[in-house]
């Protein structure tokens, strides 16, 4: 079973540009609709079914929310339902925008 690792925004910005991960935002529906990871997907329970069904497990998955906490429990639900490489953004959004762009 795959380990959730927890990575900095530093190591998240890196991933994103060299392996084109999955980047899966669990923050609220209106925090995602203002600003969110360029190409970030929004994961709540009404989607989760569809994006269980339609994302590659093999693909790395990068989950963030607001401060890196919720991010945790939600990597360890992929890991759990098979994705074989789960990481959680520590410092989350609120650490990224201060950092990187955000569309």
């Amino acid at each position: 079973m795959a380990v959730l690792r927890r990575i900095s925004i530093e190591q998240a910005q890196v991933l994103i540009t060299e392996q084109n991960p999955v980047i899966v935002d669990v923050r609220d529906p209106q925090s995602y609709a203002v600003s969110r990871i360029q190409g970030a997907v929004h994961l709540s329970n009404d989607s989760i079914g569809s994006f269980l069904q339609q994302t590659d497990r093999q693909r790395p998955v990068l989950v963030y929310c607001y401060h890196g906490n919720s991010s945790i429990s939600a990597g360890q639900f992929l890991a759990e339902q098979g994705f074989t490489e789960v990481m959680s953004m520590d410092g989350g959004f609120e650490s990224w925008r201060s950092n990187y762009p955000v569309e």
